[in-house]
């Protein structure tokens, strides 16, 4: 299984990032490869910009270590697996680091996610509305 990770430094507290983050069926509000998204707690459906489907079920929603994971089970696309992992952790001095992590199967599919994820990575805190640090 391939493995994929971008992250972000932002001058944003973790508990306003973890608030977009958590909101599951918000995702397509900041991640710009996702056309419309929709779901709740446990599932959730999101469409691309080229219409495909993908439909994910929540496997972790932690409040405490403002952590997500969800799983494709299905759609349009050839997902054999995939996992998606999202940390926010706290740098005790009102900034926070997002961590993106995916794991994908097939590879051929991996230069595709790693794409989108990197860009919606790196617009994070342009959504929140602050500038990412140590950028201007």
């Amino acid at each position: 299984m391939t493995t994929l990770r971008s992250h972000t430094i932002l001058d944003v507290p973790a508990d306003d990032v973890w608030a977009v983050i958590r909101d599951v069926a918000s995702i397509a509000d900041w991640f710009p490869a996702m056309a419309s998204s929709s779901g709740d707690e446990r599932r959730r459906t999101v469409v691309l910009g080229d219409g495909s489907r993908i439909e994910e079920d929540i496997v972790t929603r932690d409040d405490t270590r403002r952590r997500l994971q969800y799983r494709a089970v299905g759609g349009d696309l050839p997902v054999a697996a995939h996992l998606g992992t999202v940390d926010v952790l706290d740098l005790e001095d009102g900034r926070s680091v997002v961590v993106y992590s995916t794991e994908i199967e097939p590879a051929d599919l991996a230069p595709a996610f790693d794409g989108a994820v990197s860009e919606a990575v790196a617009g994070l805190g342009g959504f929140l509305g602050r500038t990412p640090a140590g950028q201007s």
